[in-house]
């Protein structure tokens, strides 16, 4: 006859368990960490390209009107014809076909000229993430090769 051989069954010790819990959210926490810093990087390069699209309308606009359309008229001026404008036979537009986009962030463009950056022209910015003007996060014309 065969000797009696255990044939107890082994687990995995609790300590085993906790390392695994431990490791997999070690690496659930790099990934999404790496995601969220993937997703900010993707919504400025957005918000850059957003802006970088408002120039060439501007730039038709001046052409047409000789003038960029002014703060008060704001990016709603390459929609529709200014009320105040002289000369609102000139305005070829609309400048742009669909309405004015949002920012990444859900907040409106923002529009002035003379810019304070571009004196000459215009200034278009985005508020940034913390949805404050005026603050380092700021993604403007002056700014966008950055």
């Amino acid at each position: 006859m065969k000797p009696y051989h255990s044939r107890r069954r082994r687990g995995f010790t609790l300590i085993e368990v906790l390392m695994v819990l431990v490791i997999l959210v070690i690496i659930m926490s790099l990934a999404v960490g790496s995601y969220t810093s993937a997703q900010k990087k993707a919504q400025i390069n957005a918000a850059k390209a957003q802006i970088g699209l408002f120039e060439t309308p501007l730039e038709t606009y001046h052409l047409d009107m000789n003038a960029y359309p002014s703060s008060n008229q704001g990016l709603e001026a390459l929609r529709s014809p200014p009320s105040d404008v002289q000369n609102s036979e000139k305005w070829g537009g609309p400048y742009l076909n669909k309405p004015i986009p949002l920012d990444p962030w859900g907040h409106s463009y923002q529009y002035v000229s003379p810019g304070k950056y571009n004196p000459d022209s215009y200034d278009v910015w985005s508020v940034g993430p913390d949805g404050v003007d005026g603050t380092n996060d700021d993604i403007g014309n002056w700014n966008i090769q950055q």
